[in-house]
């Protein structure tokens, strides 16, 4: 592999080991807000059909491990980087058929969360042709496949399965910002926006309105994990949070920063201490104008 090909793949690795270390916690924490819970390892998969052909790191089998959080169950357990994953919870992964237009991770990480949290989770492992076994008893957290793309620009996706945010958002944002961003698109989630969304037929205008609801219930998110809620307000009146909103951010489905800065504020004041309860009650119901104020 070519020197500046191969700096650039650690940069990636570097980039989803430090996103898992924030999105991780904020999925623990909200686990009682998800529809569905998995075990929370605190490690990255990733599989040889995500990258060119003869990408090396992959000579044991074509899923490994590409980062792992310190301070994890995967970490206590002795999972390591560059583990190849031959199978989980006793299924060989090379019995799972590749899902469509997806690469073999997918299939993996679908295993993986399949498996009841906080009961011993086995795998079979693979480094240097020598294989071992490994089992630890992972927290739950919401079930939602977190990584890096590596996408130009600010980007951040939520689309109920899976929550994407861009290498160069990473690049952008300290950890209390990225948190703040993760928070967010994790209250999508929390909030089903996007089956509401499709149940409403996607129409103009309801998109702004699940921005809102997602911001509104970002403090309270945040808040749960352990963070200061404040960050998001401080995020949107800051120049990194302009730079979003002058990017990915700054359309006609977002408010202005300083916009979802007051909003977020007001929510902090009037809902913090009560929670989010007539947000969450909201999930249940069609995404439709609101006939007052909250």
């Amino acid at each position: 592999m070519p020197a500046a090909a191969a700096a650039q793949g650690e940069t990636l690795l570097a980039a989803d080991q430090r996103l898992a270390a924030v999105a991780e916690p904020l999925q623990r924490a909200n686990a009682p807000l998800c529809d569905a819970a998995m075990p929370l390892t605190g490690m990255v998969l990733h599989s040889a059909d995500q990258y060119p052909a003869g990408t090396a790191g992959f000579a044991d089998g074509p899923v490994a491990i590409a980062a792992v959080v310190p301070g994890s169950p995967a970490h206590a357990a002795g999972l390591v980087a560059g583990d190849t994953v031959v199978a989980i919870a006793g299924v060989a992964l090379a019995a799972l058929p590749a899902p469509p237009d997806a690469p073999l991770r997918d299939a993996a990480f679908e295993r993986l969360a399949q498996q009841r949290p906080e009961h011993p989770l086995t795998f079979a492992l693979h480094q240097n042709g020598v294989e071992r076994q490994a089992t630890l008893t992972a927290p739950p957290g919401c079930r939602v496949l977190v990584e890096v793309v590596t996408r130009p620009g600010l980007r951040a996706i939520s689309d109920g399965r899976v929550i994407q945010l861009s290498r160069g958002m990473l690049a952008a944002l300290d950890d209390g910002q990225l948190a703040v961003i993760f928070a967010h698109e994790l209250a999508h989630l929390v909030l089903r926006h996007r089956a509401r969304l499709e149940a409403a037929g996607n129409r103009r205008g309801l998109a702004r309105l699940a921005e809102e609801e997602a911001d509104r219930l970002t403090p309270h998110l945040l808040a749960r994990a352990g963070h200061d809620p404040a960050l998001a307000t401080a995020l949107w009146r800051s120049p990194q949070g302009r730079r979003i909103a002058g990017g990915l951010l700054r359309a006609r489905s977002h408010p202005a920063p300083s916009v979802r800065a007051a909003m977020i504020e007001a929510e902090i004041a009037q809902y913090l201490a009560t929670g989010p309860a007539r947000l969450l009650a909201r999930r249940d119901q069609p995404l439709a104008e609101p006939q007052g104020s909250d």
